[in-house]
């Protein structure tokens, strides 16, 4: 079916002519009788056959020649970045004739100049899931003007996650009998059938043909080689066939990055693209690489889809993916739009465990290819060190329940050695810290204890601090005041008898002053000597005047003494 056929708006086969399309690809044929005459459908068709250009077509003759969608507005959701910016351009070059404007919306870049071309009323608005669901929530985007939906590369989506928020979405939008909704996906699952179930109206399912089966243009080759022998096999490829552009996909993130270094290092124009690049630089290198200025690409599976770019000769699959179906979106970036392509995947001894589930999904045996040591290339990057960034594919390690911590920030560029001496210079007993040193920060309202709280010996032996110390509160205690000296002798022995309990007897006067006249009335048996085990004796008869006028210990020795003042 040629285009000319369709009987197309003028300035949109301007557009389509100025491409150089004429004749329409198989999803073209079957859908535009469908699409053009308002009816849903849900696609079933393999990367690079021409949909994103059959379901642009469709929007721009729809907004244009039907009454039905004139001045209404159309919304594409696709799963990745690349893919919408990529539909974006598509949607520029088939309509640069025509007066309907295109923006694309996708995180990891500012709101503001996406908020100012949704406020103009753009008419076709083209994004990812997170991105529209925010612009609406705050009511900068409403899904009930949008017409048209498409929601390209269903599979995908459903895969990422997305499969919550194309519902909503969905239940969003305007009634399914009062919009076009056209669905597109790799596969048709059961997810994918449910929204159109669901959300369509009687849509008509077309499949135009499996992606599984692509395989038939590629020429694949497998190489079961070892993690340590991977990228000297690649060298050797590189060096045997020369590749105008390739690309090598990569199951980690940090896997991508070293080949992509190494190989730089190697003298080959190469550069990396993993989800964690910001926008910007993504962007930057897919249009260095459609450019020519890329010869060879390291890439994640996050690149499979949305990456467009023509003439790819040779698809790396360092890494066995670990699920089937990205084997075949990877190499479905070479032989694109019924071009041949080939496909070369290294098996190693980690990933070889993916191998089976992919033949079985593609229906046959690939092709295995002799690995001779004149294709091993030595690798000048051995024993050399890569400038990195070090990206870390594993999720953060969370803390044990019992004991675990996270290191303190003073600690977290020490080696375990270091911390291990830091932490004994911490805890040595009778250590102080410098006077510019901080002591780290407490979590919660903790009130300060005396140093002998902590470590009584180190608070009673170490150095004080200068700074003031706030005291430890103490309970009141009211003491009574006892009789002055000049009191009468009746009051004070019946102040000493109350306060101790015992009855006193004023010491008669002599010099002997024995302990007879301290003894209770009531008679406490006399102390016994704990050195000697003999009874203390009852009175003792000074050596000298000195000796006599010595004071004695104890409260009731002091209190005879006192007496015997006084008697005197």
């Amino acid at each position: 079916m040629l285009f000319t056929d369709l009987k197309l708006n003028p300035d949109l086969q301007r557009g389509i002519d100025d491409l150089g399309f004429t004749d329409c690809t198989d999803v073209q044929a079957a859908t535009f009788t469908h699409t053009l005459n308002g009816r849903d459908v849900a696609v079933q068709s393999q990367t690079g056959t021409g949909k994103t250009a059959a379901f642009l077509i469709t929007i721009f003759q729809l907004m244009n020649e039907s009454e039905q969608f004139r001045g209404t507005r159309a919304l594409i959701v696709a799963p990745t970045r690349e893919l919408a910016v990529q539909i974006e351009n598509d949607a520029k070059l088939l309509g640069k004739y025509l007066p309907q404007r295109s923006i694309c919306i996708y995180g990891g870049v500012g709101y503001a100049p996406q908020e100012k071309a949704l406020a103009d009323k753009v008419e076709i608005v083209i994004g990812t899931p997170g991105r529209l669901l925010d612009f609406h929530q705050s009511r900068k985007l409403d899904f009930k003007e949008m017409g048209i939906v498409v929601v390209d590369e269903a599979d995908r989506l459903f895969d990422m996650g997305f499969y919550p928020d194309i519902r909503r979405i969905m239940r969003g939008s305007r009634p399914r009998e009062e919009r076009l909704t056209l669905l597109y996906s790799a596969t048709l699952s059961t997810n994918v059938r449910n929204i159109s179930w669901q959300f369509m109206n009687d849509p008509k399912e077309i499949e135009i043909t499996p992606e599984r089966m692509t395989v038939e243009k590629v020429t694949q080759q497998l190489y079961h080689v070892s993690m340590e022998e991977k990228f000297r096999l690649l060298l050797g490829l590189l060096k045997r066939d020369q590749p105008e552009t390739s690309i090598v996909f990569c199951n980690t993130k940090r896997a991508t990055e070293i080949v992509a270094k190494k190989l730089q290092m190697c003298g080959y124009n190469t550069e990396f693209i993993i989800g964690d690049l910001p926008q910007k630089k993504r962007l930057s290198i897919i249009e260095r690489m459609k450019a020519g200025e890329i010869r060879i690409l390291c890439a994640t599976d996050v690149a499979a889809r949305g990456l467009h770019v023509d003439d790819i000769d040779i698809v790396f699959n360092y890494d066995i993916p670990e699920d089937a179906e990205a084997y075949v979106h990877r190499i479905g970036r070479t032989a694109r739009a019924g071009r041949e392509g080939r496909a070369v995947a290294f098996a190693c001894e980690r990933f070889v465990y993916g191998l089976e589930a992919i033949e079985t999904l593609i229906g046959s045996k690939i092709p295995t290819a002799v690995l001779s040591d004149e294709l091993l290339e030595p690798d000048p990057t051995e024993g050399k060190r890569l400038p990195t960034t070090h990206f870390d594919d594993r999720p953060p390690r969370k803390p044990s329940r019992r004991g675990a911590r996270t290191p303190r920030s003073s600690e977290s560029g020490l080696r375990p050695s270091e911390r291990k001496q830091s932490d004994s210079h911490r805890h040595a007993p009778g250590r102080t810290r410098p006077d510019d040193a901080k002591r780290p920060a407490r979590s919660g309202d903790r009130r300060s204890r005396p140093a002998a709280a902590h470590h009584p010996r180190a608070a009673a032996t170490g150095p004080r601090d200068s700074g003031p110390r706030e005291a430890w509160p103490r309970e009141a205690v009211t003491r009574e005041a006892g009789p002055s000296r000049t009191a009468p002798m009746g009051d004070r022995i019946e102040y000493y008898r109350k306060k101790y309990g015992e009855d006193f007897a004023p010491a008669s006067g002599g010099a002997s002053g024995g302990s007879s006249g301290s003894r209770p009335a009531g008679g406490k048996p006399p102390a016994r000597d704990d050195r000697g085990g003999s009874d203390t004796p009852a009175a003792r008869k000074p050596d000298d005047a000195a000796e006599a006028r010595r004071p004695r210990k104890g409260v009731l020795a002091r209190l005879t003494g006192l007496f015997r003042k006084e008697g005197e």
